[in-house]
């Protein structure tokens, strides 16, 4: 196993751990606390053909401490990592718990959570911050200068690395040590048809953010790349419009990962169903009163969800209430079965356990439900082949890669776009088309798919921004999926639409 970063543990950890629970002892109706320290490493880097354009290196650490008292919440953090911040962030919390007593319809309580004192780090062959700056703006910039000389008008790359430090204690016995780093790298290529028509068309590489290390940037082949995307480009420019309409549709991973993000995680949080996040992220369709007898989509729709996937931007060995990681179904056989949730959530649903998916992007925040890596899981009957799904398809789109996209505050109507746009005629791609985009209702959509690529298929995408809460937070997140075949899905032609 890689070992903690040596720099982490020089902090006065024992000290802080021991100020924060003895503190704790002594408050008066104290139910329940803990303590996070957080450290954190995150770089940015961005160049754009051939500059480099900015380069930040930050490293914020602080404390927050989280307590019960009577039945209700208190939280205070600082940056000070001394005892005496500590005893005087466990009294402020006290103090507040006591003050928003009154306040509360119902006290807090919290799901049991067995006591673990464990140390787990992610798997990486090469810590991104192990290497020189100069080594990774080299790589970059490689890769930009390529695409100019493949042809492209416009070119830039932009990496963003982040290791994250945590020590977790609390009063039920925990003390727990984890390490995780991950990466995004995103090169983006531009062109423009000097033809007359006035048209630009970005396209990204299929690069995603992973739970990696540097090797997943110099092992993608970014500089190889660049040619088949400038090419990709050309072909796109001049590609017929789409005509609007009903299609049959196969969806890569590439750009279905994100139709699951949004209709489907985001739908199957359980503190949105009960209506904690209305005031700024909404709420959903997939209400408690539903679980066991929604038809969220077709028998085939198998979604699960995780904290132990590998490489997994969620993937952690506990989350910030101690939580061991696990995976648990959140879809089985197109029936809503599940939610994601905490300790609060799983108590108030009437659970013997959470399933682990609390999270707080900083030392400064309370942790929230935050979504853990939610896949669609794969036909298990058959290892189907994108070329199979294809096969299914008499006239049809296939498309690649994620766009923009838009969705209601219940999670039920949506619209997605992507990069690339395939006809399909007789099984067989045919041309490339332009101005796709493809409307529908979550449980309709979902309902009308009747193809799942196989295992071999199966692939992880995900996103290092998930927003959600007030102060809002930020968080990482996985997504795997295979292609998969719909029929009949409305498409709009968005040149159209927008005229």
């Amino acid at each position: 196993m890689t070992e903690l970063d040596q720099r982490f543990l020089a902090l006065p950890l024992d000290a802080l751990a021991d100020a924060a629970l003895t503190a704790m002892s002594s408050v008066a109706g104290l139910e329940y606390g803990d303590l996070r320290v957080h450290r954190d490493l995150v770089q940015w880097i961005h160049v754009r053909e051939h500059d480099l354009i900015s380069l930040s290196d930050s490293e914020p650490r602080g404390f927050g401490v989280r307590v019960v008292v009577d039945g209700s919440f208190g939280y205070a953090a600082a940056s000070e990592l001394t005892p005496a911040a500590v005893r005087a962030a466990v009294q402020g919390a006290s103090e507040m718990a006591v003050a928003l007593r009154p306040l509360l319809a119902e006290r807090v309580e919290l799901a049991p959570e067995p006591a673990h004192q464990e140390i787990w780090v992610s798997p990486r062959e090469l810590n991104p911050f192990a290497v020189a700056a100069q080594d990774k703006v080299a790589l970059m910039l490689e890769a930009t200068a390529a695409a100019l000389a493949a042809g492209a008008k416009f070119s830039e790359f932009y990496t963003q690395q982040v290791q994250e430090d945590r020590l977790f204690v609390s009063t039920e016995g925990s003390r727990i040590l984890q390490e995780r780093v991950r990466v995004h790298p995103v090169l983006e290529v531009g062109m423009l048809d000097e033809d007359g028509t006035g048209l630009v068309e970005t396209m990204r590489t299929l690069s995603r953010p992973v739970g990696q290390g540097w090797e997943y940037v110099t092992g993608y082949g970014f500089k190889e790349e660049v040619p088949q995307l400038v090419e990709l480009l050309r072909e796109k420019l001049a590609a017929p419009s789409v005509e609007a309409g009903p299609h049959d549709l196969v969806i890569d991973s590439s750009n279905l990962w994100l139709t699951i993000h949004e209709s489907v995680a985001h739908g199957t949080e359980l503190d949105r169903a009960l209506g904690y996040e209305a005031n700024f992220a909404g709420t959903t369709f997939a209400t408690p009163d539903k679980v066991g007898s929604l038809q969220y989509g077709s028998s085939l729709m198998h979604v699960t969800g995780d904290r132990v996937q590998p490489l997994g931007l969620a993937t952690v060995g506990y989350d910030d209430e101690g939580v061991a990681a696990q995976s648990w179904d959140i879809i089985k056989d197109g029936v809503l079965v599940g939610y994601q949730l905490n300790r609060q959530m799983a108590h108030r649903f009437k659970l013997e356990r959470s399933n682990g998916c609390a999270f707080s992007d900083s030392w400064s925040h309370v942790p929230l439900q935050r979504m853990p890596n939610v896949s669609l899981q794969p036909d298990p009957a058959r290892d189907t082949t994108l070329e199979d799904l294809w096969a299914q398809v008499d006239d049809g789109i296939y498309i690649v890669g994620d766009k923009s996209w838009s969705i209601d505050q219940q999670r039920f109507n949506f619209q997605f776009t992507g990069q690339l746009f395939y006809r399909i005629r007789k099984g067989l791609l045919a041309g490339q088309l332009r101005d796709v985009a493809y409307q529908s209702r979550t449980p309709d959509f979902w309902g009308r798919m009747v193809g799942l690529g196989g295992p071999s298929s199966w692939r992880l995408q995900g996103a290092m921004n998930c927003g959600k809460g007030q102060p809002e937070q930020v968080a990482p997140v996985s997504h795997g999926c295979p292609p998969a075949l719909f029929r009949g899905i409305n498409v709009l032609n968005t040149r159209s639409e927008g005229q």
